[in-house]
């Protein structure tokens, strides 16, 4: 490492925690010493080679300014000296040098890893950031034991064993231990509780573990579980399936209904962790898909995370210091701090041509220890998948600027005019829908300060209250919501309790609705109903009922009036296409519905032979086995049902 003599010592322990706050003074410095700043690189440029290698730029106070990194570093750092073919942006970074430090490396891709190290070691002013602060977790497979443990990891991966991963989020994560311990029967537990343990714990009795600590299953045995887990984790899932599917097959020939059964709740949770995917991925294989968007001074990236053909989560990225860096460039920053510290796959899609394309192949090639290709997919699955990625950047960076402007300045108008505590981060708004009571439904949408939250939306089939009820409706709703929310996340802390609830009604509704959770033990969720104004909404007014007794109203042409109304015609527009569907189901149901193990093309085949149900019903059994595609088992199941159901 070389230094110039200009400069005060460099102190890097300083450096992470002032460089986050400085960058504002280091971009706003008025009228900088160009001079003083091209004398001190100057003054390094003739110590340099023409080598591969990194260079930091430091100011007056020997805080990194920026980390660049070269194929020969004589030639790149005295670029900086030609200020006329400078951008704005780094004439400024140029006005603030001080001095610089070098270090060398054996190639320019070793010089691009370490540049990324330092980056995210300095967070310096003038570099694009990839400012994520979480570590990215992981599904670990632990080694060295005779049963060896399932379990989420996060950090440096030093344990031995095999790693799955990276997950976007720890909620992904837990969902797919949990759906791997009911599919595997793999142990969770440490080996300090392994080893007490002289009886199964409650894992084993609700099915989500095979109790290796009591003996209930042997080396080998569990030796085959961790071995079609790896085979599902690796990207082998349907062969696993496979296997499970003939496994129950055989129990239930041989009457061992018991096994039959856990075999088949094995099955189920393999189908949840492929059908939750909400990417379709399949054909991919291990592969990460990042796109970019960016709008008015603003970059925000998607990040899909494949692995084994499975969806394993995304992430929005928004990386900072972007201004005069152009998108190509952000993106490929991006990808070098991105992979200094999660594994690449073998294969990286992204949206667009990057600078030094060949070169980020060869440094993560060197990371991964194996091949490594950033391609740019144009046709097929993987171009459907890029642009997937790419419409969830674009709205993932609406959402971000949404949070940083007006949406944030609602979200703290709504707090005050609705006297909570803090701006909610949960609002969960109600509405029932039916006719004359009938084919009755209850609906609830989700909403946040990044707008709404639809995979959180739920339809509530009325089973009680059937008659021309509103209130009654309502409470069996809330009730139902409420208890479960108790049942499944009684501490609250799953993110999964509202911090306001918005009622569609009047003071009936908000008695209906405070009462029942009253019965339930909650007192502290805030509630407020939404009612037409004195016009009846003619106006464009509205009532907001406080479950005290008071109300409020806000001015017709108030930003908060309209963002309330837009949360109140989501819910009406989610329940009334709920209540339409399920009238839809009973105009088109048939009685042939009714007739267990009756499928589709079997009841098809029975209309299109006897034209109607009602003549199905009247026909005898051999009428019934002439039927088209109709088999002597199927005929004698609908024949039964139909003659001798007393």
């Amino acid at each position: 490492m070389s230094r110039t003599p200009a400069g005060t010592p460099h102190d890097p322990r300083g450096s992470s925690r002032f460089n986050e706050e400085r960058a504002a003074y280091t971009v706003a410095s008025a009228q900088p010493d160009l001079d003083a700043g091209v004398a001190a690189i100057r003054e390094t440029v003739r110590t340099l080679k023409p080598s591969p290698g990194v260079y930091r730029m430091l100011d007056a106070r020997g805080e990194v300014l920026y980390v660049g990194k070269a194929r020969a570093l004589k030639n790149r750092v005295a670029n900086y000296t030609q200020i006329a073919r400078l951008s704005n942006r780094l004439r400024r970074m140029v006005g603030q040098t001080r001095s610089m430090e070098i270090v060398t490396t054996a190639s320019e891709a070793d010089a691009l890893l370490l540049e990324a190290q330092l980056i995210k070691r300095f967070r310096p002013p003038y570099n694009v950031l990839l400012r994520d602060d979480k570590s990215f977790p992981f599904i670990l497979l632990r080694a060295g034991h005779d049963f060896p443990r399932i379990q989420k990891h996060r950090g440096a991966r030093k344990m031995q064993g095999q790693y799955y991963g990276p997950f976007a989020s720890a909620g992904s994560v837990n969902t797919t231990i949990n759906a791997l311990q009911k599919l595997f029967l793999l142990r969770s537990c440490t080996d300090s509780f392994f080893a007490r343990r002289d009886r199964p714990c409650l894992l084993y009795q609700i099915k989500r573990c095979s109790a290796p600590c009591v003996g209930r299953i042997d080396k080998e045995g569990y030796r085959e579980l961790i071995q079609e887990a790896k085979d599902f984790l690796g990207g082998r899932s349907g062969a696993v399936q496979k296997k499970i599917e003939v496994q129950m097959a055989a129990a239930a020939e041989a009457l061992d209904y018991e096994r039959a059964a856990m075999l088949r709740d094995r099955l189920r949770a393999a189908t949840f962790i492929q059908g939750a995917q909400a990417i379709n991925a399949g054909g991919v294989g291990d592969a990460d898909v990042f796109a970019l968007a960016s709008k008015g001074g603003h970059v925000g990236l998607q990040g899909f995370f494949i692995r084994g053909g499975q969806n394993w989560g995304h992430r929005a990225f928004f990386p900072t210091h972007t201004a005069e860096v152009s998108e190509e460039e952000v993106l490929a920053r991006v990808l070098a701090q991105f992979y200094e510290e999660v594994p690449p796959p073998p294969t990286i899609l992204v949206d667009r041509e990057l600078p030094d394309r060949a070169l980020l192949e060869e440094a993560f090639c060197a990371l991964a220890g194996r091949r490594v290709e950033i391609s740019i997919p144009q046709r097929g699955d993987r171009r459907r998948l890029l642009e997937q990625a790419r419409r969830n950047a674009e709205e993932a960076l609406d959402r971000r600027m949404a949070e940083s402007g007006t949406q944030a300045r609602l979200m703290t108008e709504l707090a005050e005019f609705l006297e909570l505590g803090d701006v909610p981060q949960r609002i969960e708004v109600y509405d029932n829908s039916h006719i004359q009571g009938s084919k009755a439904v209850g609906a609830m949408i989700v909403a946040g300060p990044a707008g709404f939250i639809k995979n959180q939306y739920r339809k509530f089939n009325i089973r009680t209250a059937q008659t021309n009820d509103d209130f009654a409706m309502m409470r069996e709703v809330m009730g139902r919501r409420f208890a479960r929310a108790l049942e499944e996340d009684p501490d609250r802390d799953g993110g999964m309790w509202p911090d306001l609830v918005l009622i569609d009604g009047g003071k009936g509704q908000m008695s209906s609705v405070r009462d029942t959770l009253e019965e339930l033990g909650i007192e502290d969720v805030p509630l407020i109903a939404i009612a037409k104004g004195p016009h009846h909404g003619r106006d464009g007014r509205e009532v907001f009922h406080f479950p005290d007794g008071r109300e409020k109203m806000l001015p017709v042409n108030s930003p908060l009036l309209f963002y309330l109304q837009r949360l109140r015609d989501e819910v009406h527009r989610y329940v009334i296409g709920a209540h339409r569907e399920k009238r839809s189901r009973a105009i088109t149901a048939s009685p042939l519905d009714e007739i267990p193990g009756i499928g589709p093309a079997r009841k098809r085949a029975l209309l299109l032979h006897f034209g109607t149900a009602g003549k199905v019903r009247a026909a005898g059994l051999e009428d019934l086995q002439r039927a088209p595609g109709v088999s002597a088992a199927v005929a004698q199941v609908v024949y039964d049902f139909y003659h001798h159901r007393g």
